[in-house]
């Protein structure tokens, strides 16, 4: 117990020396100031990183946008680095001075602001790797859209047509196929175009007709005499009935009655020309190339459409004519008008030989007794079948039918002598 004592009052009046701390403190401040400046620095270059990524995408470039992901995730690596380090260095403070209590807060927050740079990262990298998908699909779509052009372009040569229509053409869809299929339904509508076509013609026929002071009562008999017709607005029809008979006379040949070079002429080629004379100006055609298929087509037409004392009755003179006949395609209104109906009725007849096998055209004659699978009244308020007390007969036909596959498409008819409803 004694002892005890004794050795308790020794160590009382033992005197401690403090260590000498003041260099080691300054050590340690120097290697912290140095840690944070790196880490100022660090935060500046994700900042600017991060910044390069923003602008890569607008407009969208992959190339810069993966260089600056590699080097937003190098900064990250940088911070990471600095974080280990600082901990392995600084495993449990007991305690900070103000000083550093500033410094773990500025720490912290910027450790934060490391974490809203990770989640923006990883936000940048799904939207290129979505953006890369599209590439791919797009990079997909155009390789298939390229390779429909290349065999177009190896299987249609264009016939009939001048360079001009033929580069015309060619940029009427810059995908490289073209806007529209083949089918029946296109035929379907391209058959009332011209079916409007002919009556849209008839309507300034018949008013030049009127002004020249032509009886349309005699002229109407003369081309189908003895037609009984419901109605006198119906005479229309005659006239009508005119117009389809010459300008559909020889649509069964190929070369639809028009002199033309000794060359093969396939399916893609009339397809291909159709495609290119749709969207184009007749005149403008003819333009560019007065002698054309198409030009020398017309030309003919209007000759047989269009008869001398009809024309001369109209201007006084012959003067359009002879100039249509000398190989000109004249500016006048009544031409254009002409035109107009040319050009729908060689769209049917190229369509009609774009198909395999072709379409075959049909007419009826007069006298013909009517048959709803093949013909369509022009008139639809008649008093038909048993009720009219006979068989209803053709008297005038206005548009030819047509045989697509095994379909029918039925021909337009004016029966005669029949009676309508009230």
């Amino acid at each position: 117990m004694l002892a005890k004592e004794t050795q308790l009052r020794e160590n009382h009046h033992q005197k401690v020396h403090p260590q000498p701390m003041g260099d080691s403190m300054n050590q340690n401040s120097d290697a912290f100031e140095s840690l944070i400046s790196k880490l100022f620095t660090n935060i500046s270059s994700l900042k600017s990183a991060y910044i390069q990524l923003q602008s890569a995408h607008t407009p969208y470039d992959p190339d810069k946008i993966q260089a600056a992901d590699k080097l937003v995730i190098s900064e990250l690596k940088k911070l990471s680095e600095l974080k280990h380090f600082y901990r392995e260095n600084n495993p449990k403070p007991v305690s900070l001075s103000p000083q550093d209590s500033r410094l773990a807060a500025e720490i912290q927050e910027q450790q934060s602001l490391l974490k809203t740079y990770e989640v923006m990262v990883k936000k940048f990298q799904s939207e290129i790797q979505n953006k890369d998908s599209e590439i791919l699909q797009l990079q997909k779509q155009i390789e298939e859209a390229n390779q429909r052009r290349a065999k177009l372009e190896k299987n249609l040569k264009l016939r009939g047509l001048s360079t001009k229509e033929s580069e015309l053409s060619g940029n009427a869809n810059t995908n490289g196929y073209f806007p529209m299929d083949l089918t029946p339904d296109l035929f379907i509508s391209i058959v009332e175009s011209a079916f409007k076509a002919i009556h849209d013609f008839s309507k300034p026929l018949i008013n030049m007709m009127k002004a020249a002071g032509w009886d349309l009562d005699a002229a109407a008999n003369s081309i189908e005499p003895n037609v009984v017709y419901a109605k006198r607005a119906h005479k229309k029809y005659a006239f009508e009935s005119h117009i389809c008979q010459r300008m559909f006379s020889g649509f069964q040949q190929e070369s639809f009655s028009v002199e033309a070079e000794n060359i093969t002429v396939t399916k893609e080629t009339f397809f291909h020309q159709f495609l290119a004379l749709r969207e184009m100006d007749p005149l403008d055609i003819l333009s560019q190339n007065p002698d054309s298929v198409f030009g020398k087509f017309c030309r003919s037409k209007y000759l047989v459409v269009v008869h001398p004392k009809m024309e001369a009755s109209f201007f006084g003179n012959l003067d359009q004519r002879n100039y249509v006949i000398s190989g000109g395609h004249p500016r006048t209104p009544f031409y254009q008008a002409f035109l107009k109906l040319a050009k729908s009725i060689w769209l049917l007849h190229r369509l009609a030989y774009s198909f395999d096998p072709n379409v075959k055209v049909f007419q009826v004659k007069r006298g013909s007794e009517f048959s709803d699978i093949y013909m369509d009244s022009v008139v639809k308020n008649l008093i038909m079948g048993e009720e009219s007390g006979e068989k209803p007969r053709v008297g005038l036909m206005v548009m030819p039918g047509f045989w697509i596959g095994g379909s029918v498409i039925q021909c337009k008819v004016y029966l005669s002598g029949m009676k309508l409803t009230e």
